[in-house]
């Protein structure tokens, strides 16, 4: 990298919803791993498909043709996003009704006593498909996770793994503690035993660019919503395991071909278009800081690919100094405890805490009414927040998650905010 310099006024001007104020103050949206702002160009691109093109698919006239188009447009720019074909990119209401519909899918060709692996650190958009799958007789496993470094017990999940295992879910990057895990590793020792693998990439995607052939997973799963486009959900599907899946759709036996089959009813293709400019919008920013890139992009073919590619690397670089500087100053505060990994270990730019003697949801309040932007609470990663490290009674975690729209004035508002709380509290 280099001669690098992030221009955050040219992001943050695209975002009028970073003028608002609480209080007097501004307001400081550290709420991204909950679901980020979305720029102009991603919602007037959701207004132009229904002011003139809106319509139904595969009809004979001119806005169900512009329809299609545009919806097939979209897969393509997912297709560049994930590094697949656009036949394996596919659209849904969001990333656990995907799951959801992948799962119940799946178990239409298993049998009783066939086994499932899922993790401790993962969200329960990719838990409970799986979990709901007991009901037709299925075994589900749990692989362990450290509560100290927070992050999985590799040995673990190699004993778990056995001929009977048909499915390993496992997410690429923890929304509770940013732990990025190696999921290539874990895929890998999937397909030794035969297993069909599926990988929750909804925390990962914001902040890291994503490779589904270097993986090799058969299944990848993200939220546009969490990188600046509209609530929506994408899931790829690796087409010569999708070819063989007996789906749950309207006609769902009539042969229906890749992607359509994983599709159920009619999605909204307004949402499609508005994610797709959402990727056009990192690509946007990739086109700057190519040059800063050279070597990390060497080989990349030219083109919307290699421009995400260094649009997530600007990000990249961007947010984790910030991040860093965050946890080091957090840590100096006393009764403060941070949950994540060892500070060298992969990581995504979302810091988690707590406040001995106090509630996460009494701090959230507090930071809020000073235009801090925070979520409190599990998060829906419930394994490991309140039964690994019991902090149901604690109220979860604060969690602070880092956009290329925020700035270093809105870390250390953050910081001496929480400090303040913590002193307040000690009276």
């Amino acid at each position: 990298m280099k001669d690098f310099k992030f221009d955050v006024d040219r992001v943050r001007e695209q975002f009028p919803c970073l003028s608002k104020t609480v209080n007097g103050n501004a307001a400081a949206f550290l709420d991204g791993p909950g679901g980020s702002q979305v720029p102009v160009r991603v919602v007037e691109k959701i207004n132009d498909y229904l002011f003139y093109h809106n319509a139904n698919s595969h009809g004979s006239f001119l806005t169900s043709k512009e329809s299609d188009r545009l919806y097939w447009h979209a897969r393509e720019v997912f297709a560049d996003f994930l590094n697949c074909s656009p036949e394996e990119v596919t659209f849904g209401a969001n990333t656990s009704s995907n799951n959801f519909m992948l799962a119940l899918s799946l178990v239409r060709t298993m049998k009783a006593g066939d086994e499932i692996i899922i993790t401790e650190i993962d969200h329960e958009g990719n838990r409970s498909p799986w979990r709901t799958l007991e009901d037709f007789g299925m075994v589900v496993k749990c692989v362990k996770v450290d509560p100290v470094d927070c992050v999985l017990d590799f040995e673990d999940y190699r004993e778990k793994l056995s001929e009977r295992t048909k499915i390993v879910a496992i997410n690429w990057a923890a929304n509770a503690c940013g732990t990025i895990t190696d999921v290539k590793k874990f895929i890998d020792l999937a397909h030794e035993y035969g297993a069909l693998t599926v990988v929750d990439a909804v925390h990962y995607a914001p902040h890291k660019w994503i490779d589904v052939k270097r993986i090799g997973t058969d299944f990848l799963l993200c939220s546009p919503y969490k990188f600046f486009g509209p609530r929506f959900g994408v899931l790829y599907v690796k087409k010569e395991v999708g070819d063989q899946v007996k789906t749950i759709r309207v006609m769902a036996d009539d042969n229906t071909e890749m992607p359509f089959k994983f599709e159920t009813g009619t999605v909204p293709m307004e949402l499609a278009c508005g994610a797709a400019e959402a990727v056009e919008f990192i690509a946007d920013i990739g086109a700057k800081y190519e040059g800063c890139f050279e070597e990390e992009l060497r080989g990349c073919d030219d083109g919307r690919r290699k421009r995400i590619i260094a649009g997530m690397l600007a990000i990249e670089a961007y947010e984790e100094p910030l991040a860093k500087k965050l946890r080091a100053e957090l840590g100096k505060i006393e009764g403060i405890k941070i949950y994540g990994p060892k500070e060298d270990y992969p990581r995504t730019p979302t810091v988690c805490f707590t406040v001995e003697g106090a509630n996460a949801a009494d701090i959230g309040k507090y930071l809020g009414e000073k235009g801090i932007f925070v979520w409190d609470g599990d998060f829906y990663a419930v394994e490991i927040i309140n039964n690994v490290w019991n902090l149901t009674e604690a109220g979860g975690l604060v969690r602070i998650g880092l956009a290329p729209y925020n700035t270093e004035n809105e870390i250390d508002r953050a910081v001496s905010a929480i400090g303040q709380f913590c002193r307040e509290l000690r009276g």
